[in-house]
Order: C-alpha cells, then structure tokens, then sequence
C-alpha cells in the first residue's frame, strides 16, 4: 500500500518551505507541529489553504512541511507557492487553475540592500545647504 509522495519548495523573501505531499485526510504539519498551532492567524492559514481550495483537496491530502527564514507572513506565502507546486506534480490539470489564481508565480519582492553613502536603501542623509 504505497501512496505516491510528491515533493516541492517554495520561496518569499528570505523564507523556504520544503513540502512532502501525500494521500491522506487534510492533516497539514510544519516543523513537527499541526499548522493551526504554528500559524495562529487565520489570514495565514487561508493563505495556506488557498491552493487547496482552488483545485478542491483539502481532506485528500497530507501535507508534511518544514519552513524556515523570514517571518510568518512570508513563510505562510512560501508554504502556500510549495503546496500549489506539489499539487502541479500530483497533477498536471490544475495548472490553469492554480495559475489563473497566481499561486505558481514566485513572489520575487526582496527587501532592497542599503547602499553606501547613504542611510538605507533610498534614504539619504541629511542635505545641509549652510
């Protein structure tokens, strides 16, 4: 009784989520712990659920994940680009949905480096005229 294992990664800013999919019963884990526990928020965790939703398989999957860097926000982010990208491998029909909803698109927005001879990234210092 071998159920197929899919794996995916997906990335926001600095946050990785590395994800193992399988038949199941909607049970979902990050880091060892059940994904209300770790996400709090509901923001977060319809986030999460979207992909699932959009392409109805919450209660036909297991998804097992580790993520790590970032903040909760962009690890919810990274989490959900990771399960629309294992979903894609258990099959390939849910692209145009996953797609048409822009859960395969990688979110590229990084925080812009600070620059030298200045205070930030776009931040000057203070001009004095006299």
């Amino acid at each position: 009784m071998a159920t197929e294992m899919v794996w995916a990664t997906g990335r926001r800013k600095t946050a990785v989520a590395r994800v193992r999919m399988s038949d199941g019963d909607g049970h979902i884990e990050v880091n060892g712990k059940p994904f209300e526990e770790f996400f709090p928020r509901d923001t977060l965790r319809l986030r999460i659920l979207h992909p699932l939703t959009v392409v109805e398989k919450q209660k036909a999957v297991a998804i097992y994940s580790t993520v790590q860097g970032g903040g909760c926000s962009a690890q919810a982010a990274a989490l959900a680009h990771g399960i629309s990208r294992a979903l894609l491998k258990l099959n390939a029909e849910f692209r145009p949905a996953l797609k048409k909803q822009g859960l395969l698109t990688r979110d590229s927005r990084m925080k812009e480096r600070k620059k030298y001879g200045q205070k930030a990234a776009r931040k000057r210092f203070q001009y004095s005229k006299r």
